[in-house]
């Protein structure tokens, strides 16, 4: 498929823009301006997607807190110029107007790591998600290596950051806990 990408967008151009585009166009995102297609994902990434979407439902639930959970579609607006489309994310209740586009509040944000996106997730959408007042937790989950780096926000504005194998990823705010388990389920079996 050609796809003509237009170039030097604000973020109000780029979403007129891809709420036309065909689905087979991708996973569009917008950084200072340039739009970004994502590659095909392997089904490792979609099932873990998956997964982590569940994982988020089920914790908001257990806790009891007015937060909800979207997966990847919802674009998170860092500034003028700079969109992102986050594999999934929490927000406080109300949610936005059906037709909507954007989450204006984020206050978790999610990437399932890709080979085709990894140095980005871990370098330019780190520093730049943080940039959004609200977000507080900026978890990246390798699916093939089953971890979880936790970036979050600290008291003095720094990022924290921790990484995972076993256990349960905690997430205050909003208050929710996750088993690292429920988010990439059983550990694959090998054919003897």
């Amino acid at each position: 498929m050609n796809l003509s990408l237009p170039s030097r967008l604000t973020v109000d151009e780029f979403l007129a823009w891809a709420v036309n585009q065909p689905n087979e166009a991708g996973k569009l995102e917008l950084l200072d301006g340039v739009v970004i297609v994502q590659q095909s994902r392997q089904w490792g990434h979609h099932k873990v997607k998956a997964a982590v979407f569940l994982a988020l439902i089920d914790a908001i639930k257990t806790a009891g807190v007015p937060f909800y959970a979207a997966t990847d579609g919802p674009t998170v607006r860092i500034d003028s110029r700079t969109a992102f489309e986050p594999d999934a994310l929490i927000a406080p209740l109300p949610e936005p107007e059906p037709t909507s586009l954007e989450v204006p509040n984020p206050v978790i944000v999610v990437e399932v790591l890709s080979p085709s996106t990894a140095q980005r997730d871990a370098t330019t959408k780190l520093k730049r998600y943080f940039e959004v007042p609200s977000v507080e937790h900026y978890p990246i989950l390798d699916w093939q290596d089953r971890a979880v780096t936790h970036h979050k926000r600290g008291a003095s504005g720094t990022i924290e950051t921790e990484v995972l194998s076993e256990g349960v990823l905690k997430l205050d705010p909003p208050g929710i806990e996750i088993p690292l388990a429920s988010l990439f389920g059983p550990a694959p079996t090998t054919a003897g």
